[in-house]
C-alpha cells in the first residue's frame, strides 16, 4: 500500500492587508497529494501561490479553510519537523561562519549527536562538492558556493521529506548536473522530494508528477511520463504553456463578464 507523505484537502488561503483593510485570495481550495519517495513538482508562473503552498505544508502559515498533514501529522507538528529538510529560494547565511560551522549550528538545532553531527558535515560537504572549503568563510562563497552549502544544510538532519525551491538557482551547468544527481540519489534512498522549479528541463528529468498553479487554483497536474512521453522537456514545457494561457483567458473572460454584471446590476439600481 503506497504510504502519502503529504495530503492537502480544501486548501484555501487569504492574505489580509492592513492598508487595503480586506482579504486576498492566495489558494482557492486546492487539492493534491504527494506519495512516499516520489519527486514531485510544484509549477506555476510567479505569484501562482507556489511560495505560500509551501509555507502552509511546513507549517509557517496556517489555512483559512482545508487541511494539510504531512508524514501523518498536521503541518508544524514538532515530530513532523525533525524529519524534514528545507531550502528556500533566498536562504539566509551567517556570513562569519565557517561552513563546518554552519552545518553544525543546524545539526545542534535538530540534536544530532557531536560525533555523527561530524561526520554527516564531512560527508555533506563532499556530496556538495565543498569537501575542500569547510574551514573556509561562508561571506568568501560564491552564489553558486552557497547554494550547494543551502542543500547541505537541507540534509544534516537525514531528512525524510525534503523542500528544495528553485535548488539550481544560481549554478553553473556543471552545478546542475551536481545537484540533479544528488537528488536523483535521494531518490534512490527512499527520501521524498517537494520541488519548485521554473526549469522545466530539470523538472522533466527528476519529477515523478506535477502541479501546475494558477492564480491560486490547480489548472493541471499529472505524471510526466505520460505528458512527455518522448523523454523531450518540450512536451512538459508545451504542457505547461497550454494550462496556464488557459487558465489566464478564462480568467480574463470570468472578469470581464464580473464587471460588465457589475455595471448592469448598477444600472438597473437607477
Amino acid at each position: 500500500m503506497t504510504e502519502r507523505v503529504i495530503e492537502a484537502t480544501g486548501l484555501i488561503k487569504d492574505h489580509f492587508s492592513n492598508f487595503l483593510r480586506k482579504p486576498s485570495r492566495a489558494l482557492h481550495g486546492i487539492n493534491f497529494s504527494v506519495d512516499k519517495g516520489e519527486v514531485f513538482g510544484l509549477l506555476g508562473p510567479n505569484g501562482a501561490g507556489k511560495t505560500t503552498t509551501q509555507k502552509l505544508l511546513l507549517g509557517l502559515l496556517r489555512p483559512t479553510e482545508g487541511s494539510v498533514t504531512v508524514l501523518g501529522h498536521p503541518a508544524g507538528h514538532q515530530k513532523t519537523l525533525a524529519r524534514i529538510g528545507f531550502l528556500p529560494e533566498n536562504p539566509y547565511f551567517y556570513s562569519h561562519l565557517t561552513a563546518d560551522e554552519f552545518l553544525d549550528f543546524f545539526g545542534n538545532l535538530f540534536n544530532v549527536p557531536d560525533a555523527a553531527l561530524k561526520q554527516r558535515s564531512k560527508q555533506l560537504l563532499e556530496l556538495v562538492s565543498l569537501s575542500d572549503s569547510g574551514s573556509k568563510p561562508i561571506r568568501k562563497f560564491s552564489k553558486g558556493m552557497l547554494q550547494r552549502l543551502g542543500i547541505a544544510q537541507a540534509l544534516i538532519n537525514d531528512p525524510d521529506l525534503i523542500f528544495l525551491d528553485e535548488p539550481n538557482s544560481g549554478l553553473d551547468p556543471v552545478g546542475r548536473r551536481d545537484i540533479r544527481q544528488i537528488i536523483m540519489g535521494l531518490k534512490q534512498q527512499g527520501k521524498t522530494i517537494f520541488l519548485n522549479s521554473h526549469l522545466l528541463a530539470d523538472v522533466n528529468e527528476l519529477c515523478d508528477r506535477i502541479m501546475i498553479l494558477h492564480r491560486g487554483r490547480c489548472v493541471a497536474e499529472g505524471a510526466v511520463k505520460e505528458i512527455s512521453s518522448s523523454g523531450n522537456y518540450r512536451d512538459l514545457e508545451q504542457y505547461f504553456m497550454e494550462a496556464v494561457e488557459k487558465a489566464e483567458t478564462a480568467y480574463q473572460e470570468g472578469t470581464s463578464t464580473s464587471k460588465l454584471e457589475s455595471v448592469t446590476s448598477a444600472k438597473e439600481v437607477t
